[in-house]
């Protein structure tokens, strides 16, 4: 069979140099990020940071069973500061969660289109550094559980499980879709890499070209989520979950967006996706003009509480890095230094102003993380709308390594 990625890798080619003092500040960023986790690996233990306490405690809290999809985001942190350093607490730790993933496959009500955010950031990431044979057949069953949600009639992964214990739930989630997923679509890609079996090739394929279709808007901006008939698979309409309004822009939708289509281009060298990413990206920088960290929804009216959501803000900077790596690759230089500037705009303003690694006491390295602010207003939980997140975290790290001129990752 012929393999039909065409990944922009040029190992034998020059990195951009970086200006002395960028490399400075970004070597700091990096130096700071590694001693917050060589501090918290035993805080932090067994569990899995989900999120932040709020306010001024910067202590984790952790998921009850049901609530898994963070569950890989410290690892991920773990699994670079291994990479970067070699030192076998990070990859112990990491490791501690492999019963836990295993468990999280054996139970069908958990799964969902998260698969790659749990599994891309611990079991591949362990064979990619490792050449762990255990690991990569964990990494390859998730990944086949993952190409099963595929619908082959729709051309989508289905988002979430349904359960007869909660039919109306069931009913709203068999046809949806949304942004997040097309940073999940990695693990397939890499399944195809390697095992050469076409269909979680199309599976992934299928499924951004559905995202591209009816999750980003002809403004390139995006949905949330989308939901499609299940009897025939025609689309119904975009919605909300996490933004303000079914036809605002949730600024970390939008960071997946821009980061996972980047993603996309880079593995399978399809220029279609790279063009998306940049489109995507364009809006969103449109949309913060002179400030660094984006508020969490771009169309927020007047009056709204105009919180900041530092996870969105990493995110994109992490997705501009590569836009800007695979722009200099195809020999776009005028672009490639755009995406960079931008991206270094948004890092540099995430340490200036929400970086927390300076502080003893901190479990995680941002503030300020919007994770759910209709929740928090509904519930009155103040840190669902401003505390640390562990994917705000991790995407930092990444945006710093990216920087820096590091490509070898774990998507």
């Amino acid at each position: 069979m012929i393999n039909r990625l065409f990944p922009l890798h040029d190992e034998g080619k020059t990195i951009p140099s970086i200006d002395v003092t960028e490399q400075k500040s970004l070597d700091a960023i990096k130096q700071s990020i590694l001693g917050s986790l060589e501090r918290n690996v035993p805080r932090v233990g067994s569990r899995n940071p989900m999120i932040g306490a709020g306010g001024d405690d910067h202590r984790w809290q952790y998921p009850e069973i049901g609530y898994f999809w963070t569950d890989a985001f410290w690892l991920g942190e773990l699994w670079l500061a291994y990479m970067l350093t070699g030192k076998s607490e990070y990859r112990n730790s990491a490791r501690l969660r492999n019963g836990h993933l295993k468990k999280i496959l054996d139970t069908p009500l958990w799964l969902s289109h998260d698969l790659g955010f749990l599994f891309s950031l611990s079991a591949v990431a362990d064979y990619k550094l490792t050449g762990c044979q255990e690991a990569r057949q964990l990494g390859l069953r998730a990944a086949e559980s993952l190409r099963s949600r595929y619908n082959w009639a729709g051309n989508y992964l289905v988002a979430w499980t349904a359960s007869h214990h909660n039919m109306e739930y069931a009913r709203k989630v068999q046809g949806k879709i949304i942004i997040d997923s097309i940073q999940n679509l990695s693990l397939l890609l890499w399944a195809y890499q390697e095992t050469n079996v076409a269909s979680f090739y199309d599976a992934a394929i299928g499924h951004a070209e559905t995202l591209a279709k009816y999750i980003v808007r002809d403004d390139y901006s995006t949905f949330h989520t989308f939901d499609f008939d299940t009897s025939t698979a025609e689309p119904i309409g975009g919605s909300t979950a996490q933004g303000y309004a079914d036809a605002s822009c949730w600024s970390r939708g939008q960071a997946w967006a821009i980061h996972g289509f980047a993603q996309v281009a880079e593995i399978t060298g399809e220029l279609r996706y790279l063009e998306i990413s940049a489109k995507l990206a364009d809006y969103a920088l449109e949309k913060m003009g002179d400030d660094p960290v984006p508020v969490w929804d771009y169309l927020l009216p007047a009056g709204e509480e105009p919180y900041k959501d530092t996870s969105a803000g990493s995110v994109t900077s992490a997705g501009l890095f590569i836009l800007s790596d695979v722009y200099r690759r195809v020999g776009n230089t005028e672009r490639a230094l755009h995406y960079r500037a931008a991206g270094m705009k948004m890092l540099f303003g995430l340490r200036e102003g929400h970086d927390l690694t300076h502080l003893d006491e901190a479990e995680g390295l941002l503030s300020c993380g919007a994770s759910h602010v209709h929740g928090a207003t509904k519930t009155g939980q103040l840190k669902l709308a401003k505390a640390m997140l562990p994917y705000g975290d991790y995407y930092y790290f990444e945006a710093v390594l990216r920087a820096l001129g590091h490509r070898q990752f774990f998507w």
